[in-house]
C-alpha cells in the first residue's frame, strides 16, 4: 500500500525554483532542511469531485506512488517521501539534472558501438531489476530515459515516468492499448494479454534507434506506424547500418520478434555476445563499429521540434478553451466541456493510440 504522509511538506523542505509545469499542477526544486539535500518536489493538484475533470485522480498517484516505493535500484528514479494535504499531492522524487540521454548522445562529434553498449547495460540493469519484482514500465521511449548529471565522467542512466507500470499478480491477465505508437509492441496494439516481454520489445526499437538514427517502424501517421508494427515491417537499410557490427544487428533482431515469448528477456540480453562479448573478435568487432551519429542527430533535433512543436499546440488550445470558458453565458455545461478538452491536451500518447485504434477498426 502507498505510503502518504499527512504533514506540511514545508516542515521538511524548502520550496524552490519551478523547473517544469503542466495543467495538473508543477514540479520545483525544493531543498531538504535536515541534510540540505537538493530534490524535485512534484506538486499535483488532486481532482476534488468525482465527475470532476479538473486535476488528478488520487488513485492514479497512488498508482505510481507504490510502484515507485517498490523500485530502489541506482538506475530507477528514487521516490523519497510523498505528502498528501486536502488540495495536492507532493511527490519528492531524486532531482535528475542531466537531462535526455539521447539528448546527451546527440552533443558527441561520435561514439562507438562500445560506448553505447555502456548505456544499454544500465537500463538492462534497472529494467531487469523492475521484472524481478513482476513490474513492467510499459512506456518506454528515449525522454524516459535519462540521467542523473552531465558533469560525471561515467554518467548514470535514471528510469522515470511510472504512469503506465503495472505489477502482475499470480494467475491475473493484464491488458492495455496505452503506449507511444512507434515504441509499443505488436501484442500492445493486438490487445492480448500483456507481460514483461512488451518492455523488451521496446528495448529492440530503442536499440535501433540508437545505431541507427532511423526508427523502424515510423510511419507519416500512427496509423502507419502500427501497421507497420503489425506487419513486422522492418530492416537494416545500408545507408544507415553501414558502420554497425553484425552483432548489434542480432542483438536487435532477438528483441524485435512478434511472439513475445520468443523475445529476450532484460537478463538474457545482459548476456548476449554484444553487451557481453565472448571472443576477441566479437570485441574488436564492437570497438571498430559505431552509431550513425551524422543521422542520429537529425533523429533527435526532429524528435525534439516535434515535442516543442506538441507543447506550442497545447498552450494555444488551452487559451482558447479558457477564453470560450469566460465567454459563456450558461457556464456549467460550458465549464464542464472545457474542463474535458483541457484534460484530453495533457492525456499521454495512450489516449491517442486508444483513439487512433478506434477508428480504425
Amino acid at each position: 500500500m502507498a505510503v502518504f504522509k499527512p504533514e506540511n511538506v514545508e516542515d521538511f523542505y524548502e520550496i524552490g525554483d519551478v523547473l517544469g509545469s503542466g495543467h495538473f499542477g508543477q514540479v520545483r526544486q525544493v531543498r531538504e532542511q535536515t541534510t540540505g539535500t537538493c530534490w524535485a518536489g512534484k506538486f499535483l493538484k488532486i481532482r476534488k469531485m468525482a465527475g470532476s475533470r479538473l486535476g488528478v485522480d488520487r488513485s492514479s498517484v497512488e498508482h505510481e506512488v507504490e510502484i515507485l516505493q517498490a523500485l530502489h535500484h541506482p538506475n530507477i528514479v528514487i521516490l523519497k517521501d510523498v505528502f498528501e494535504s486536502r488540495a495536492e499531492v507532493v511527490l519528492i522524487l531524486e532531482l535528475v539534472s542531466g537531462g535526455e540521454l539521447f539528448d546527451f548522445i546527440a552533443e558527441k562529434e561520435n561514439l562507438l558501438e562500445s560506448e553505447a553498449i555502456e548505456f544499454m547495460k544500465q537500463i538492462l540493469e534497472g529494467l531487469g531489476f523492475m521484472h524481478s519484482k513482476k513490474i513492467a514500465h510499459f512506456d518506454l521511449k528515449p525522454e524516459n530515459i535519462m540521467l542523473s548529471n552531465k558533469v560525471s565522467p561515467d554518467p548514470n542512466i535514471k528510469l522515470i515516468d511510472f504512469g503506465l507500470a503495472h505489477r502482475f499478480q499470480q494467475s491475473k491477465e493484464y491488458r492495455s492499448t496505452s503506449g507511444t505508437p512507434q515504441y509499443i509492441a505488436p501484442e500492445v496494439i493486438n490487445n492480448e494479454p500483456l507481460g514483461m516481454a512488451a518492455d523488451m520489445w521496446s528495448i529492440g526499437v530503442i536499440t535501433y534507434i540508437l545505431l541507427s538514427g532511423l526508427s523502424p517502424f515510423q510511419s507519416d501517421t500512427d496509423e502507419g506506424t502500427l501497421k507497420n508494427i503489425i506487419a513486422m515491417k522492418y530492416e537494416f537499410f545500408s545507408q544507415y547500418f553501414s558502420t554497425t557490427s553484425s552483432i548489434a544487428k542480432d542483438f536487435i533482431q532477438k528483441l524485435l520478434i512478434k511472439n513475445p515469448n520468443d523475445r529476450m528477456t532484460a537478463e538474457e540480453c545482459l548476456l548476449h555476445p554484444w553487451i557481453k562479448p565472448i571472443t576477441r573478435k566479437q570485441v574488436a568487432n564492437r570497438n571498430r563499429s559505431s552509431i550513425n551519429m551524422k543521422n542520429f542527430k537529425k533523429f533527435n533535433a526532429k524528435r525534439k521540434w516535434k515535442m516543442s512543436y506538441n507543447i506550442v499546440l497545447m498552450c494555444n488550445r488551452l487559451i482558447q478553451l479558457k477564453l470560450l470558458c469566460k465567454g459563456s453565458s450558461d457556464p456549467d455545461p460550458r465549464q464542464r466541456q472545457c474542463e474535458s478538452d483541457t484534460e484530453d491536451t495533457e492525456s499521454k500518447p495512450a489516449s491517442l493510440l486508444r483513439r487512433r485504434l478506434s477508428s480504425s477498426s
